[in-house]
């Protein structure tokens, strides 16, 4: 009786290692940050930067930053954006108010519009985020047109009326109604 019971035991401890396969060392996916888009994203400090994509309608002419700003803390605070354009910067600021998500280069929206970027549509364009004294973060940000219907709309327009400032001290991205 006795052997019957251990020999059942180790049956059923042999089937669920077998049905268990990798799983009991194969690393989990779910775990595994990715960008589930066109765009990437990244942490700095309390701001979450997700999905950052920058649409243009040619090489070297203006490029509008497409991103998601989550202010996870509880003060708000003021972004810098930059990108590197031959050598020289130029940079503009966002405000994102504490628990705030805030679409940037939607309409009705603040725009991060850089003038002139020197990167070809399908090309990755080093972007810049800082605020504070926190550690900025640079990110490859991919260069897309505005060919498909969902991102017809995202292209830099020659006269925005809603524009994110340059970079001057107190200046803040507002949106024009």
């Amino acid at each position: 009786m006795r052997g019957r019971i251990a020999a059942s035991i180790v049956l059923a401890a042999s089937v669920a290692l077998g049905v268990a396969g990798c799983d009991f060392i194969a690393p989990q996916a779910t775990t595994k940050h990715y960008d589930a888009s066109d765009g990437v994203g990244g942490n700095v400090g309390d701001i979450s930067v997700r999905n950052a994509l920058l649409i243009t309608d040619s090489k070297g002419g203006p490029a509008n930053l497409v991103t998601t700003l989550i202010n996870t803390g509880d003060k708000s605070h003021r972004l810098l954006i930059e990108s590197s354009q031959d050598g020289s910067k130029g940079g503009q600021y966002v405000t994102v108010e504490p628990g705030q998500s805030l679409k940037v280069g939607v309409s009705k929206h603040p725009r991060v519009v850089f003038r002139s970027i020197d990167a070809t549509p399908g090309a990755l364009h080093k972007v810049y985020f800082q605020y504070g004294s926190e550690t900025g973060l640079q990110l490859l940000v991919p260069v897309l047109t505005g060919t498909l219907d969902s991102y017809s709309t995202l292209t830099p327009k020659p006269k925005a009326s809603h524009t994110a400032s340059r970079a001057t001290p107190g200046a803040t991205a507002t949106s024009t109604p």
